[in-house]
């Protein structure tokens, strides 16, 4: 008997259902991601209250309606990149200082990488430093989320350096980290702001020099 031309056909190879998973699941965190990309690029040439949330959809190459499976509102896809930006840079920040006992270099590296990060995404920098603050309620959950975990860190390596003896115990190690941080932020900001392309990280070190040896003359 002849064999039917359809057992002939070479079966087709069945995908496994983890591997499909995995798969979409991969293809949705890029969409997510493209969308926390677009919206900072967005924000950062219209600013927010001009931004529409069509046009980071359209930044993204997805759909409009794409944006609200993962989002409710404009709102929140600002702070959630900012969220996720920040997270990315403390997971980093460990990861370098693991490197070092030393706390005076913990404050170099720091200060290196706070600076050379937002000099290499010049949108995040913008957002970072004009649009967040023209909004109290953004600027207030920022602080108390992102910024609160950052002022932290700061101030743990301030305290060990105090139990070290590489930094005075006397030092207030919340008003050192506060001086530490609106230093390098206000570099930022007059960065933004400037119209010359200058090195930003560069002014790392003569910030920590400054902080740890102040200004005063001694003999």
């Amino acid at each position: 008997m002849a064999q039917s031309r359809f057992a002939e056909r070479p079966k087709r190879a069945q995908r496994s259902p983890q591997r499909s998973a995995a798969s979409n699941g991969a293809r949705a965190g890029d969409k997510y991601q493209r969308i926390l990309d677009a919206a900072i690029a967005v924000i950062a040439e219209k600013g927010f209250h001009n931004s529409r949330v069509s046009d980071i959809a359209e930044r993204a190459s997805v759909a409009d309606g794409t944006i609200y499976l993962y989002f409710k509102s404009k709102e929140q896809i600002l702070m959630t990149a900012l969220a996720s930006a920040f997270e990315a840079f403390i997971a980093q920040a460990k990861t370098e200082l693991a490197a070092s006992n030393d706390s005076v270099a913990k404050l170099r590296i720091l200060a290196r990488l706070h600076l050379r990060e937002l000099a290499r995404n010049r949108n995040l920098a913008v957002v970072l430093q004009t649009e967040l603050r023209q909004s109290a309620k953004f600027l207030a959950e920022f602080s108390q989320r992102e910024l609160k975990g950052y002022f932290n860190l700061i101030r743990e390596i301030i305290r060990d350096g105090q139990q070290a003896g590489a930094i005075r115990r006397n030092v207030s190690d919340k008003i050192a980290a506060a001086c530490l941080f609106g230093a390098l932020d206000e570099l930022v900001t007059a960065w933004v702001l400037s119209s010359r392309d200058s090195d930003l990280s560069a002014h790392a070190d003569p910030v920590v020099d400054l902080l740890l040896r102040g200004m005063e003359e001694r003999s």
